[in-house]
C-alpha cells in the first residue's frame, strides 16, 4: 500500500484491456459538491501518466467533466469513467456528481465499483448526504477509505478533520477510522498559514516530500519521529484489533516489534473486508509538477488495499422468465453477464452504453441479448431483444479508445446498442440472463412541459424517450386527466440539465408550464334533474326526456348507474343511451371541468317518441339531466391527498412537522428509525407538495428523504375550491 517503504514510482501510460480480474480495481469517488473529486481524478491521472498536464474545473479542462453543461456549471452532472494504469494494475476511477439531484449517477457508480473513496473537504467538513451514502455502503459491506482535500485552505486542520471523520463514519468503532500518514508543513506564509508539502508514513516511518513537484522519499529527522509516535501506536492497535491473527495483540502488548510487512498485509486485508477505513490526504499538483500531494499513496492504497473484482459476490441472476440461475463470481470464461450502468447519446456514433462485466468476456461485433425488466413504472417497458454490438472502447473524457475485449470485472463502453437502457443486462443470445436492477431514487419533482413550436412538437416524443432511456431516475408521464406531459425529476438542477439536454442534444425547445394535479368533483347531497332534448321542426326530429336522481357515495365507489324506470317510459333500447350520456357528462364535469366521481345516478322516468327518439337524443338528454341536477346541488371539488413518509434526523423533526402542517398536512404518526432519525408519517394534499423535495432538502440541510403515494381524493377547502371555479369560468 501507500505506506510501503520501497514504493514503485508508477507506471506511465494509458489504460489498456485487462487480461485477468486480479489486475483490475474499480473505485468510485464519493463526496459533496465542491469537495474536490474531479480535481482529485485529474491529479491521479497525472501521477499515473495518463495525462501530461492536469486540467482545472474552472477552465473546463478536466478529463472527467467533458460535457458542455459541466463546463458551464463548473460541476459534475454525470457519472464518468477515467481508467489509468498503475504498477501493472488497471484502475477504473469513477467520478460522480456531488449534488443531491444527481444521486442516480452516484448509485450507478456504486453499482459499478468494488470500493469507494470518500472525498472530504478540510474546509467544509462532512455533510449529511455524504453520511447517508456512507451508511448505504456500510449496509452492503463495501470497502471504503477517506481522503481529505483542500488542505491548502487557511482554516484547514488535518487532525481536526480526521477526528470529524471518525465521529461521522466510525460511530460504532472510532478506531476503525485512522490516518495512515500525517502531513508535513512547509514555512509559514504571510497569512500565517503553513502549506502542506509532504507526508510521513505512520507504519514505514518514512518521509514523502512533494515540494519539488514529484515525490521524494527520505528518512525522517530524529525530531520528527516523536511527533508521530502516538498516532502510530493507535494505528497499529487499530490494525491489530481487526487482524485475523489473534496472537498479534499479545505479541504487541508484550513489547515485540511487529514486522512491517505483517502490519501492511493485515491492513490491506482489513480494508478489503470493509472493516477498517484509512484516512489519507491529497492535493492537486502545482503548475509544472508531475505528481500531486498524496496521489502516489492513494494509488497504492487502491491497488494494494482495495479488493479485486474476484472478491465481490456474484450478482443475483435469473432467466428472463424468472428462474434462478447460479453464476460463478467474476469468471472470464463463464456465461456473459454485463450490466449497463450508464447510457449516453453521442452525435457521431449514436447511443453509447457503459457496462460493468460481471461474468464472461465481452468482445466487439458480437451479438448479445439485451434484457430490461422491472422499470415499467418509470416508462421503461420490459424488453428482450438480440442486438449486435459495435465497437468496444475505454472512455477517457470525450475520447473512446478501442478495446479488443472486456473481461469479467472490467468496465467498458459499447456502441450502437439501440435498445439498451441504463440498468439493462447484456448476456449471450443463446443463454439470456437478467440481473435485478439496483435501487434507484424516486423522482418526486414534477416538471410540466409543452413544445415551444410545431417543429419542436414533432421531435418532442423522441427526445423525451431518449432522455428517459439514459436516466432511469427520470420518469415520463402523459397525464390523461390534465393532458400535460410531465417529466418527474429529482430536483431543480436535475430538471435544468434535462431541459438543457433536450435543447442542445436533441434540438427540442420546450416551455415549462404550471403543473396541474388531477382534481375531481362530486355531489355533496342528493339532487334531481330533468333532461329535455326536443327538436321537432319538420322532417325527422329529436325527442328524448329523462328524469334522474343523483346521490353521493363513499369515496372510491366510482359512478353507479341504476335503472328504476317502470311502465316503459324510457324504451329498453335507450336506457344504455341515457347511461352513456350521463357518464360522458360526468367525465367532463359539471362545475369546474373535472371528472365526477363517487355518485349514484338513478334513472326514474322519461318520455320517448315513436319516430323522433334515438340513441343520440337520449345521450344528450342524459347529459342535460346531470347538468340540471348540479345546478341546485352543492358540488364539492376533490383534491388528491398523498401519504407522505419523511425520514429525517431527530434535530429536524419539529421543523418538518411544522412545515407539513403549513401545507395543510395531517401528521398521523412518528416512529424511531434508528441512527438518531425519525420516520414521520403524514397525509398532505398533492397540490401542496409539488416542490416539497426541494424545500425539504433546504429545511434538513440535505439529510432528509421522503416518499409519497396516492391515498384518496377528499373535499378541498371552500375558499380554494371557489378560486379554482372562478379560474375555470374565466373570471379574474
Amino acid at each position: 500500500m501507500g505506506d510501503k517503504a520501497n514504493a514503485h514510482p508508477g507506471a506511465a501510460g494509458r489504460a489498456t484491456a485487462a487480461d485477468h480480474p486480479a489486475s483490475v480495481r474499480n473505485v468510485v469517488l464519493v463526496g459533496h459538491s465542491g469537495s474536490g473529486k474531479t480535481t482529485l481524478v485529474e491529479a491521479l491521472a497525472l501521477t499515473a501518466g495518463a495525462v501530461n498536464r492536469a486540467g482545472r474545473v474552472e477552465d473546463g479542462g478536466t478529463v472527467s467533466d467533458y460535457d458542455e453543461i459541466e463546463h458551464r456549471q463548473q460541476r459534475s452532472v454525470q457519472l464518468s469513467l477515467v481508467p489509468v494504469d498503475w504498477d501493472g494494475y488497471k484502475v477504473n476511477i469513477l467520478d460522480t456528481p456531488g449534488y443531491a439531484d444527481f444521486v442516480g449517477e452516484l448509485r450507478a457508480g456504486l453499482r459499478a465499483a468494488d470500493a469507494a473513496l470518500f472525498v472530504v473537504s478540510a474546509s467544509d467538513g462532512v455533510d449529511g448526504s455524504t453520511r447517508m451514502v456512507w451508511e448505504e455502503c456500510a449496509a452492503v459491506g463495501m470497502p471504503r477509505a477517506i481522503v481529505i482535500t483542500h488542505l491548502e485552505s487557511a482554516r484547514a486542520d488535518f487532525d481536526d478533520m480526521t477526528r470529524t471523520c471518525a465521529e461521522a463514519f466510525g460511530a460504532d468503532d472510532p478506531d476503525a477510522v485512522l490516518p495512515l500518514y500525517l502531513p508535513l508543513h512547509g514555512p509559514q506564509g504571510p497569512d500565517g498559514h503553513a502549506p502542506v508539502t509532504g507526508l510521513i508514513g505512520l507504519l514505514s516511518q518514512r518521509l514523502f516530500d512533494y515540494a519539488s513537484g514529484e515525490r521524494k522519499e527520505s528518512e525522517p529527522g530524529p525530531e520528527q519521529l516523536p511527533l508521530i509516535e502516538e498516532a502510530r501506536n493507535r494505528l497499529i492497535e487499530g490494525i491489530i484489533a481487526e487482524s485475523e491473527d489473534e496472537t498479534l495483540m499479545d505479541r504487541y502488548l508484550g513489547g515485540e516489534e511487529l514486522d512491517f510487512k505483517t502490519l501492511v498485509q493485515d491492513l490491506e486485508r482489513a480494508v478489503a473486508r470493509g472493516i477498517f477505513f484509512p484516512v489519507l490526504a491529497a492535493a492537486p499538483a502545482a503548475e509544472g509538477a508531475k505528481q500531486g500531494l498524496g496521489t502516489v499513496e492513494l494509488l497504492e492504497l487502491i491497488t494494494g488495499g482495495f479488493p479485486t473484482p474476484l472478491e465481490r459476490e456474484a450478482p443475483t441472476v435469473t432467466t428472463p422468465d424468472g428462474r434462478a440461475r447460479q453464476v460463478k463470481a467474476c469468471d472470464p470464461d463463464g456465461p456473459l453477464v454485463a450490466e449497463v450502468v450508464k447510457t449516453a447519446s453521442d452525435p457521431y456514433v449514436g447511443r453509447v452504453s457503459m457496462v460493468r462485466v460481471f461474468s464472461g468476456t465481452l468482445r466487439p461485433d458480437e451479438t448479445v441479448h439485451v434484457s430490461g425488466h422491472g422499470l415499467a413504472d418509470r416508462g421503461h417497458e420490459d424488453h428482450d431483444v438480440d442486438e449486435r454490438i459495435g465497437a468496444l472502447s475505454a472512455p477517457f473524457g470525450k475520447q473512446q479508445r478501442a478495446l479488443t475485449h472486456a473481461i469479467a470485472g472490467d468496465l467498458a463502453c459499447v456502441a450502437k446498442l439501440s435498445r439498451a437502457e441504463t440498468g439493462d443486462t447484456l448476456s449471450s443470445k443463446d443463454d439470456p440472463l437478467l440481473m435485478e436492477p439496483w435501487e434507484m431514487p424516486d423522482p418526486l419533482l414534477p416538471l410540466a412541459i409543452q413544445a415551444h413550436s410545431k417543429a419542436d412538437e414533432d421531435k418532442l416524443s423522441q427526445g423525451l424517450g431518449r432522455l428517459v432511456a439514459e436516466d432511469p431516475t427520470m420518469r415520463l408521464e402523459q397525464n390523461q386527466d390534465t393532458h400535460q406531459v410531465v417529466l418527474w425529476c429529482l430536483g431543480e438542477a436535475h430538471a435544468d440539465v434535462a431541459l438543457e439536454r433536450l435543447r442542445s442534444r436533441y434540438g427540442v425547445q420546450v416551455d415549462v408550464v404550471p403543473h396541474k394535479v388531477s382534481l375531481r368533483e362530486t355531489f355533496a347531497d342528493r339532487s334531481a334533474g330533468r333532461g329535455r332534448h326536443v327538436k321537432q321542426s319538420g322532417g325527422h326530429g329529436q325527442y328524448a326526456i329523462c328524469a334522474i336522481e343523483v346521490e353521493p357515495l363513499p369515496g372510491g365507489s366510482g359512478i353507479e348507474f341504476v335503472d328504476k324506470v317502470v311502465g316503459g317510459a324510457v324504451p329498453r333500447q335507450f336506457i344504455p343511451s341515457v347511461e352513456k350520456g350521463v357518464r360522458a357528462q360526468a367525465a367532463r364535469g359539471v362545475a369546474a371541468g373535472y371528472a365526477l366521481i363517487d355518485i349514484r345516478i338513478t334513472l326514474l322516468d322519461g318520455k320517448a317518441h315513436s319516430v323522433d327518439s334515438s340513441d343520440a337524443a337520449f345521450q344528450t338528454a342524459g347529459a342535460l339531466a346531470l347538468r340540471e341536477a348540479a345546478v341546485d346541488a352543492r358540488i364539492h371539488l376533490l383534491e388528491p391527498v398523498a401519504e407522505v413518509t419523511v425520514l429525517v434526523g431527530d434535530e429536524y423533526v419539529g421543523a418538518v412537522m411544522s412545515d407539513l402542517s403549513g401545507r395543510r398536512g395531517r401528521v398521523v404518526g412518528t416512529e424511531q428509525a434508528g441512527g438518531n432519525r425519525t420516520l414521520v408519517r403524514a397525509e398532505v394534499p398533492e397540490i401542496e407538495i409539488g416542490r416539497y423535495g426541494v424545500d425539504l432538502r433546504s429545511l434538513s440541510h440535505g439529510t432528509a428523504r421522503f416518499n409519497r403515494a396516492y391515498a384518496r381524493h377528499e373535499p378541498m377547502p371552500a375558499q380554494l375550491a371557489e378560486k379554482i371555479r372562478e379560474q375555470a369560468q374565466g373570471n379574474p
